[in-house]
Order: structure tokens, then C-alpha cells, then sequence
């Protein structure tokens, strides 16, 4: 038989055809069954008081929430987004209303729909969140105002006026001639929004899960029926006499404005509360199913649909709804099953329960759309644009929709943040100022083509063969400014004068470069002499030469022209050493070498003996006695003391620089990270417990972000037996907590090269443990004790003898640690049951090199980690 043959039976499905479906019930979670019950309990009496508000026959409400509920929930983008009649489209409605009447508003709304269809098959929904947030905040803030001072009319027992103007000018008549009956029942309601989401403890808890709007309305409408009260109640019309939609009558200018605002306001507020409701579906906790991002293209459609459907069965207009959304999501919502239902059971009570809806006061309703007006003028979201300076924009909308309307509240609102944006790019400000021979050509603002000619004066006032210093304080900078810069710097070096540009992101080459006060670290930098630039009256306290004024810094070759200056991808930090970051950014050599990093670090107390740093024995002698240095050396050490005055009075502003610097470069790229670790709370996997040493930096050796590690740090990184801290348990309890409570799965011990503590237990005398520091260090006292036990091997490094006793001490203390940590009962209790394990390792800063230790007892071996995937085993 050939090879070639065909054996498999034909009835087999293909490769690469899918295989077939299977058949599938439908079935709907719990949590969306009751999650549709709590949104229709306030979407009914939210509806007929929207309803009411609007001046539309109060079926209307219902109708519009049962086609949100059943049409915009099956065919949106958003699956836990509800729709319906929103608080946002109150005005306007009632406006078209006013002018047009309500059949050729029904019309309005379904055309509106059909633009919506029209956007969303164009794909521009995320068009639609350019609009400045501020902007969407006005023209709710001043929907919300426009809507409780109408329906304070109602509260008080009246009837309100078309026009804001007019419902003001009409208060105090209203006030003097009120009706007791509304009042009261208007109160009673508003006193239940208040309250009942405040009631206290455990029953209080379990009350609060049945909506605050329908208790406020069911118990006003209780207390009017049984007091007998005479006034105003719903009255719902039977359905056969509904009025449905008719052909518009009007101009056809003011028709297509009034399609154009319709569709505009329920498009923005519907995208909007997408997002809003992504970010909410995030932020729940617990294990809760998955639930897809919404697709805003898809939800456009959906909201098209359903505002078509909406209008042609003479319902109002349809857009996502803030509350109804909220109430779906805290409920544990999980698709998109609970909207449907919601739009089912609204459908249900519209035709089964009209006498009771009969018995609801109408006082009752307007006091809960007036509670929710109120509420859409959000303080923070005046907190919020006060802190981006755009009140003027909020403002400006917010008493354009009250007073001239929506659509044109709205224009206004844009045109004045255009304005605002405008000036922002063009408020540049450029000084000249000499001091002490220098020229400082200061820039702050951002630097286009419309400050070049102001630029170019400022920078023609410095004389030929100068020293020229150029302050760039902004974050953009276009081509053209760019190239007169260029220009102007080539002209000033080539007739014998010096240029410096600095800034946070000039990003220059400069010919001669002494320290400024601006940081240039960047997020991420790669950790090649990292430090912050100092001014010239402290240089050379940072590790930088202190005679030529370097910085330290690498410095790229030439001016970035763009406003972001990295490229590191993701947030968290998992890019360990800078990786990502742009290598545009990084380019140039290092202008200054790396500081010295073996030996020792300087003594901080007697007991630490003397300093073993980069400088000589000899000349640590030489500083000892200033008594004994004359001619340069006394003049070395008068500037050392006004270094060290400088260094004290910038102090504080060097860490006012530093966290500046992080909240406005490395901030933006781990904030999403540090927000998922605040809701679901750290979940470290390893104990890292190593010396306080300023050069151990624990985040960059291990390449670990936020979260990753729970770090302890101490001078010597000692493990205290257990009882052994006098009065002092926090090494214990940090161990307690991180096995116990975090469930970490390894602890290292880390030591590293140089240390002084070593140092100082070599130097140790009888009597050293008089003070703090000296106390603390007899906890080493085993690490010097193992290391002269002849009859115990030594622990060393693979391939090379320890350099000298104070390496010997550091390899010996890392194996003497692990062995306190198996004396602690919470780390052996975890090590008998398999679920810990403990590591050594040593770091030879001077190397930048990481050692781990392969073994215990008689094999006490410090591997060199390759700078490879091929990682030595830890067994």
C-alpha cells in the first residue's frame, strides 16, 4: 500500500477545520440576577422622575429604560454599563420639548440614534474623549444646577418655568404660596437619601443593600396614603393612547442642532461611563470573573440602536447611566445578562404594576431627580480641574449650559480650553541676568517658534567670549527654536566664548558643563554614576571629581524633540538597570568616572575603627590634624568646610529634588502597577534581608520591582537568635511576619564587600559594647567565633582565596546568619513542611558582582553568577 494512502475515515473532522460547537443552554449567574434586581429598584422611580422632569409623558421613562436595559444592553460594547434615561439629558430634552413638542422630539431622538450608528461604523468613539475633561464636567455640573432648580418648584408645590433664568426670578412667589403636603413628602424623601446609606452596624449593612431611592419613594408614597394627603401623583395613561413618534416639524437648522446636541451628549456620557465602568470592573476585589474592556466603537452602536428603538416607540433618550452602572457593578454583575434583565423587569412592572405606580407622589420624584442634580455638581471633580488649573474652562461651561444652554455651553466650554491650551504653549518666559561675569539666559515655559525672536534678543545680549549659561525649564521644544539655539551656541564657540545648557530635558552636549541645581536623573537611568548634579559652591560631595566640576552624567549628543524622554515599557519596574529606557537619551560617554566602590566605607563611631575607603592610610592622616597642613592642604580643607556648609543647606532640598523628579518622570510608568499592588496588597516572594549599606541597592541586584521583595535591613545584615535582641524584636518579628503572614518562599542573606561592621568586629576590643552600635555588633560576635574554629572549613569564593580577613568575615557571617535563621520557630516550621528556602549571597560592590552560596556544612562555596540564563544551582 502506498505511503500516500488516505486511511483516516471520512468522517473525522479536517486539521484545520474548528471543531463543531457544542450545544449550549442559556444560563444566567446568581450575581446577575440579583445584580438586575437592585438596578431595576432604582431605575424605576429614576425613570419617572427623569420623566417628570423633562415635561414627557411619564411612560416615557419607562420605555426608555427597558430599550437601554434590553436593546443597549444586548448589542453594547460595555457589558456592565446600563442604560437609559439619563440625568444628563434632562435639559435638553425638555428644551426640545418645550420648542418642538413631544412627537417630533421622539423623531429628534431616533435621528440622533442614527448618527450615533454612523459614528460608531466611522470608529471614532475614542474621538469623543479628547474632549477636555473639564469641559464634561461643566456641562454636567450646569445640567445638574439647571435640573434642581427646576425641580425645586416642584418640591415646594408648584410648577416650574421653561427657562433658569425664570424658575429663579419665580423662588420667593414660590416660597411664599407653598404647599405643606408637597413639602413634607418632599422632605421625608430627601431625609431617606440622606440617611440610609449612613445606617449603622450590622443591620444597618444588611438594609443598605435595598436602594436608597426606591426606600425614599416607597415610604413617601406609604405615608401620603395613609395620612390621606391631597396632592399631585403619577399618572400613568394607558398604553393604548401612548403617543409614538411623528415626522420633526420645524426649521431644518434647529432640527439638525437639536439631533446634532442630542447625539452629542449621549455619545460623550455613554463613552465616558464606559471607561468609568472598566476602571470599577478593575478595582473589585476578590476572585471575580473575567469581564471584557469595553469596546467603545461597539458601544456606539449599541447606544445608536437603542435611541433609535427608544425614539420610534416614543421613550426619551438613551445614554449610560452613572448610578445604575454603579449599582450593576457593586452588585457582582458578571455579564451582560444583568442590564437585560433589568430592561425585562421594567417591561413587567410597566404593564402590571401601574396602580401602584399610580399611588407615587409627584413631590416624592422631583425631591430624588433634584437630590440627583445636586449630586452631578461632584466637589471632586472641582478638586480635581482646580488642581489642573482649568477652572476657567469648568466655569465657563458650567454657567453656559445654565443660562445659554447645552450645545452652546458646551462650545463655549471648548473654545475657552482651546484658548487656555493656547496660552499655555505660548507663556514663555525668557530673562538675561549676569552674575559675577557669568550670562544666565533663563527659559521657562515651553519653547516654539513663537519665543525663537524673543529667544534670539535675550541671547544677543550676551558679549562675544562669555561664559553663557542657558536655563531650559520646559518639556517641549519644536525645530525651530531647535535651530536658532543651535545657531546662536556654534557663533558663541567660534568667536571664543563658552556655552552650558542645562535643564531637565535639554539633553545637550556642552563644551564646558559645571554643576547646576537641576537633577538630571531620568527613570531608570542605567546605575552609571547616578547622582544628581550639585551646585558649584558643593561639588565634588557627590562623588563627582570635584576639580573640574563634572557631574558625573552621561550627556547625549544632541537635543531630543520630543516630550517624552524614555522608553521604558510597562510599569512596575520590572525593567531592572534601565532597560528599556532610550538609548537616544543615553548615548555619550560618562563625563565623570565612576566613584571608587572597594574597600570599606569611612567609619561612622570609634567602634567602627577608621575609614578604608578609596583614600590612602596616609592621607587619612594627613586630615586627622588639621593643625599639621599648610599652604594647599589648608586650603583644601577651607573649602572642604564651606562644601560641607553648602551641602547642610541644600540637604533639604535635595530630597524635594529627588521625589520631583520621580513623581514627574519614573512616577507615570509605575503608577498602574502600584495601584494593582494597593488594592490586592503585597505578595512578596522573598525575604531579603541585607546590610544598610548605601551601595547595596537591593531593587537593581535582583532586578525586582514594587512588590517583589520584603527587605530588612540592618548594619552587618545579622540574624539575632531567638531572645537574643534584648527588649529589640524587630529582625525576629520581620521574619515572623514575612514566613507567617506573606508565605514568602525563600530568604537570602545577603552580605557584600567593604562592609563596616565587619570591619569594626575585626577592630572590636573588650568594652566596645557600650553604645548602641557596639551592642548590636555582638551579634557578630558568632561569625568572628566560626571563622576561628580551626576544625570548620572556611567559607570562600569559587576561584579565588577571600582578599583579605574582613572578606573572610563577610563570607563567614552569610553562612553563620542562615544557621540563627533556622533557630526561629516560624522558619522552621516552614522548612520542615518543604515551603522555604534559604539562600546566601555575597555582593562585591568594587566587581558588581553577585555570589550565591552552593551548599552548607562542608561545602560553603560562593558561586559566581554568570551574566547569563544558565543560573548555578541553590541546592
Amino acid at each position: 500500500m502506498s505511503a500516500c494512502v488516505h486511511t483516516r475515515p471520512h468522517h473525522l473532522p479536517q486539521p484545520h477545520s474548528p471543531p463543531p460547537a457544542p450545544h449550549r443552554r442559556f444560563r444566567i449567574a446568581g450575581a446577575d440576577l440579583s445584580a438586575s434586581i437592585a438596578v431595576f429598584l432604582i431605575a424605576l422611580p429614576l425613570s419617572l422622575g427623569i420623566a417628570l422632569a423633562t415635561g414627557a409623558p411619564l411612560q416615557a421613562g419607562l420605555v426608555a429604560a427597558a430599550v437601554g436595559g434590553l436593546v443597549a444592553g444586548r448589542l453594547g460594547g460595555s457589558p456592565l454599563q446600563v442604560s437609559g434615561p439619563a440625568a444628563g439629558l434632562t435639559v435638553v430634552t425638555a428644551d426640545l420639548i418645550h420648542r418642538y413638542g413631544w412627537r417630533t422630539t421622539c423623531a429628534i431622538t431616533a435621528l440622533a440614534g442614527l448618527a450615533q450608528l454612523g459614528l460608531g461604523c466611522l470608529r471614532v468613539a475614542r474621538t469623543a474623549l479628547a474632549v477636555s475633561p473639564a469641559v464634561v464636567h461643566g456641562m454636567l455640573a450646569g445640567i445638574g444646577v439647571t435640573i434642581a432648580i427646576s425641580q425645586l418648584h416642584v418640591v415646594l408645590g408648584g410648577t416650574p418655568q421653561s427657562e433658569v433664568i425664570d424658575n429663579i426670578l419665580a423662588l420667593p412667589a414660590q416660597l411664599i404660596g407653598l404647599h405643606p403636603a408637597a413639602v413634607s413628602m418632599s422632605a421625608l424623601t430627601l431625609i431617606v437619601l440622606l440617611a440610609w446609606p449612613r445606617l449603622p452596624g450590622r443591620p444597618g449593612r444588611l438594609l443598605r443593600r435595598i436602594p436608597a431611592a426606591l426606600v425614599a419613594v416607597t415610604g413617601a408614597t406609604v405615608t401620603a396614603s395613609l395620612a390621606g394627603l391631597i396632592l399631585p401623583k403619577v399618572d400613568l395613561p394607558s398604553w393604548g393612547s401612548h403617543a409614538l413618534a411623528g415626522l420633526p416639524e420645524g426649521p431644518v437648522l434647529g432640527l439638525a442642532a437639536a439631533v446634532f446636541t442630542t447625539m452629542l451628549v449621549c455619545s460623550v456620557q455613554s463613552l465616558l461611563g464606559a471607561v468609568a465602568v472598566d476602571k470599577m470592573v478593575a478595582a473589585r476585589p476578590g476572585p471575580e470573573p473575567r469581564v471584557g474592556r469595553s469596546d467603545l466603537d461597539r458601544e456606539l452602536l449599541g447606544q445608536g440602536a437603542a435611541n433609535i428603538a427608544s425614539g420610534a416607540l416614543g421613550g426619551l433618550p438613551v445614554a449610560g447611566v452613572a448610578v445604575r452602572s454603579s449599582a450593576n457593578v457593586q452588585s457582582g454583575a458578571v455579564s451582560r445578562n444583568s442590564t437585560m434583565l433589568h430592561g425585562v423587569f421594567v417591561v413587567v412592572a410597566a404593564l402590571l404594576m401601574v396602580p401602584v405606580l399610580d399611588l407615587i407622589p409627584l413631590a416624592s420624584l422631583a425631591a430624588l431627580v433634584m437630590a440627583v442634580g445636586i449630586q452631578m455638581v461632584s466637589l471632586h471633580h472641582i478638586r480635581t480641574v482646580t488642581r489642573h488649573r482649568e477652572v476657567l474652562v469648568y466655569a465657563v461651561t458650567t454657567l453656559g449650559v445654565v443660562f445659554l444652554g447645552v450645545l452652546e455651553g458646551v462650545a463655549l466650554g471648548v473654545a475657552v480650553a482651546v484658548a487656555v491650551a493656547m496660552h499655555r504653549l505660548t507663556r514663555t518666559r525668557i530673562t538675561h541676568e549676569e552674575k559675577g561675569g557669568v550670562h544666565h539666559v533663563h527659559v521657562r515655559g515651553q519653547l516654539t517658534f513663537l519665543a525663537v525672536p524673543r529667544l534670539s534678543r535675550a541671547l544677543h545680549l550676551v558679549p562675544q567670549g562669555a561664559h553663557a549659561v542657558v536655563e531650559l525649564d520646559g518639556s517641549f521644544m519644536d525645530h525651530a527654536a531647535y535651530e536658532s539655539l543651535q545657531d546662536w551656541r556654534t557663533s558663541h564657540t567660534a568667536q571664543g566664548g563658552t556655552t552650558e545648557l542645562t535643564g531637565c530635558r535639554t539633553g545637550l552636549r556642552t563644551s564646558e558643563r559645571t554643576a547646576s541645581a537641576e537633577c538630571h536623573c531620568r527613570p531608570w537611568t542605567p546605575w552609571r554614576n547616578h547622582q544628581c548634579a550639585m551646585p558649584s559652591g558643593a561639588q565634588g560631595l557627590r562623588g563627582g571629581p570635584s576639580g573640574d566640576g563634572a557631574s558625573g552624567h552621561r550627556t547625549p549628543d544632541g537635543i531630543g524633540l520630543r516630550n517624552s524622554e524614555t522608553g521604558a515599557q510597562g510599569s512596575g519596574g520590572r525593567n531592572a538597570g534601565g532597560a528599556g529606557v532610550d538609548t537616544s537619551s543615553d548615548s555619550g560617554p560618562s563625563t565623570g568616572p565612576a566613584p571608587a566602590a572597594s574597600g570599606p566605607g569611612p567609619g561612622t563611631s570609634p567602634a567602627l575603627g577608621p575609614g578604608t575607603g578609596s583614600a590612602s592610610g596616609s592621607d587619612q592622616g594627613a586630615r586627622s590634624d588639621p593643625s599639621t597642613r599648610t599652604g594647599a592642604g589648608a586650603k583644601a580643607d577651607a573649602r572642604s568646610s564651606a562644601d560641607t556648609n553648602a551641602a547642610d543647606s541644600l540637604g533639604g532640598h535635595e530630597l524635594a529634588r529627588g521625589i520631583s523628579a520621580f513623581q514627574r518622570n519614573t512616577a507615570p510608568l509605575v503608577r498602574d502597577e502600584l495601584a494593582r499592588l494597593a488594592r490586592e496588597g503585597q505578595r512578596p516572594s522573598q525575604l531579603f534581608l541585607t546590610c544598610a549599606d548605601s551601595r547595596l541597592v537591593t531593587s537593581m541586584i535582583t532586578s525586582s520591582g514594587p512588590g517583589d521583595l520584603f527587605v530588612v535591613r540592618n548594619v552587618g545584615n545579622l540574624v539575632p537568635l531567638p531572645g537574643e535582641e534584648k527588649g529589640d524584636d524587630s529582625v525576629a518579628a520581620a521574619i515572623e511576619y514575612a514566613v507567617d503572614v506573606l508565605k514568602v518562599r525563600s530568604i537570602t542573606v545577603c552580605g557584600h564587600s567593604g562592609c563596616g561592621a565587619m570591619q569594626a568586629l575585626l577592630n572590636s576590643a573588650p568594652g566596645d559594647g557600650q553604645t548602641p552600635l557596639g551592642r548590636w555588633l555582638r551579634h557578630g560576635q558568632p561569625s568572628l567565633e566560626r571563622m576561628a574554629d580551626d576544625s570548620r572549613p572556611w567559607a570562600r569564593l569559587a576561584g579565588r582565596p577571600a582578599a583579605d580577613a574582613a572578606e573572610q568575615l563577610c563570607l563567614t557571617n552569610v553562612v553563620q546568619q542562615l544557621e540563627h535563621l533556622h533557630a526561629h520557630d516560624s522558619v522552621a516550621r516552614a522548612r520542615a513542611n518543604g515551603s522555604l528556602e534559604l539562600h546566601g549571597m555575597y555582593f562585591h560592590v568594587g566587581e558588581a558582582q553577585a555570589y550565591l552560596l552552593g551548599g552548607a556544612g562542608g561545602n560553603e562555596v560562593f558561586q559566581h553568577v554568570p551574566g547569563t540564563e544558565e543560573l548555578p544551582s541553590l541546592a
